[in-house]
């Protein structure tokens, strides 16, 4: 997977939303395409991987502060049933 140094997330994520719309539109050959979602699985395999690593660094500064819920949509799911 190509992970270019000064690759974000919001820059992944930037491009990943123009890949999508150039595939809706349905403008692009074949091969383009099938470039654009392999480009497409990369940025989308950086972002999760990203939002991974910052998951867990928010879980460890939860612990460490002992007073956060880790899940604050519990109560509203609660609440719905």
């Amino acid at each position: 997977m190509t992970q270019e140094a000064s690759l974000t997330f919001e820059k992944a994520l930037e491009e990943l939303e123009r890949i999508v719309r150039r595939l809706e539109e349905g403008q692009v050959s074949l091969e383009e395409s099938l470039a654009a979602f392999e480009r497409g699985l990369e940025l989308l395999a950086f972002c999760q991987a990203r939002l991974s690593q910052v998951e867990k660094r928010v879980e460890v500064l939860v612990e460490r502060a002992g007073t956060l819920d880790l899940d604050p949509f519990a109560d509203i799911e609660e609440e719905r049933a």
